[in-house]
């Protein structure tokens, strides 16, 4: 089976006009203009009315949805409504994967422009079973163990494929306080401290910034209406690692 990777993500929110201003000032004018496949939609009333908050939503692509989503549904999680087709013309199905976390399938998107997220974060209580539930529906690949400490604990890093770089890892921080099971994408940023200012300033919350073990600089935030998301800056500030 060919491998998925995560491929569009939408803003689920409370507040369209103050979300779209919000990560404009924080991630630039371009954002929401740029070729990456990145947007927002009104947070459903039937989530809202079961207590969902604002979040962003990754959706992973895959070549025939309704087949994944069987086997999804088979292999313990948890389809939350029927199958969707957007008035893009996207038909997505959202889950709650067995350890808790959501997240949606839809059609696969060639790869166009530049990646936005330089980083998935998996908070689990089971990273490793996790693990093994996504890279056997989605062909991900275990590239590195990495072990940050007493509080953050070992991260099962991943890629999307055998041939591909890192794009994200999973560990058992569901497990810190104040830490729910979920999908966290870190954007880029070419200036992490000028980026946690503007988030300050128009409202947001703010964890960090922490180093990684490359050197690399990661914050995670909550916007205004409380979608958390992460930032990073590359060492140097420069676009990738490459």
């Amino acid at each position: 089976m060919a491998a998925s990777r995560f491929c569009r993500y939408r803003l689920r929110t409370t507040d369209m006009n103050a979300a779209r201003t919000f990560y404009a000032d924080v991630l630039g004018a371009e954002f929401w203009q740029a070729d990456h496949d990145v947007s927002l939609v009104p947070l459903p009333k039937r989530a809202a009315a079961q207590g969902a908050p604002a979040h962003w939503l990754g959706h992973i692509g895959v070549g025939d949805v309704q087949k994944t989503a069987g086997l999804i549904a088979t292999r313990g999680g948890q389809q939350l409504g029927p199958t969707q087709q957007g008035t893009d013309g996207i038909s997505l199905a959202i889950f709650r994967d067995p350890f808790g976390a959501i997240m949606a399938v839809g059609p696969a998107t060639a790869d166009a422009g530049r990646e936005p997220i330089a980083w998935h974060m998996s908070h689990s209580q089971d990273h490793m079973a996790a693990f093994a539930w996504y890279a056997n529906l989605f062909g991900w690949t275990a590239t590195e163990t990495w072990d940050l400490g007493p509080t953050m604990g070992r991260h099962q890093v991943f890629a999307w494929d055998e041939s591909g770089s890192n794009v994200g890892s999973m560990a058992n921080t569901a497990r810190l306080p104040g830490v729910h099971p979920d999908w966290l994408f870190y954007f880029r940023v070419a200036n992490i401290e000028a980026a946690l200012a503007t988030v300050r300033a128009r409202g947001g919350a703010v964890v960090g910034p922490m180093p990684t073990s490359s050197g690399d600089l990661v914050a995670a935030c909550d916007d205004p209406q409380g979608a958390a998301f992460g930032l990073y800056q590359f060492a140097g500030g420069a676009a990738t690692r490459r």
